[in-house]
């Protein structure tokens, strides 16, 4: 069964959020786990490090990162796109979004964090 699983610190992103929000960007991410490896790349991206892939998607002004698992999808974190601006301005990096995402040691202890809290089921 395909399930796409929000952790405790991806959940808590997305309940701070006004509910009219939660449900556009919900009906926007539309993805299966098949569909990973043919991607648009206007609304796609990858992040690979250490032999772990992320996707990311961009919906409205938010970045939802997530990873294919057994069950389907894990949404790692959901982070509006000025946060991920601003992380990178303050690392000062210069190339492209996800190539600068992929290089910062920083970026995935944001990722980890949210790992370790997967809700439990």
């Amino acid at each position: 069964m395909f399930q796409i699983v929000f952790n405790e610190l991806s959940a808590s992103e997305m309940a701070a959020l006004p509910k009219k929000l939660q449900l556009d960007l919900l009906a926007e991410f539309q993805i299966l786990p098949e569909e990973l490896d043919h991607l648009d790349d206007r609304k796609f991206g990858v992040l690979e490090r250490d032999g772990k892939k992320l996707y990311r998607y961009r919906a409205k002004d938010y970045r939802i990162y997530f990873a294919r698992t057994e069950e389907g999808i894990t949404v790692h974190r959901v982070l509006h796109k000025n946060t991920v601006r601003d992380f990178l301005y303050r690392t000062k990096l210069s190339a492209g979004e996800d190539e600068q995402l992929k290089q910062t040691r920083e970026f995935w202890n944001l990722i980890a964090e949210g790992e370790r809290t997967r809700k439990k089921q």
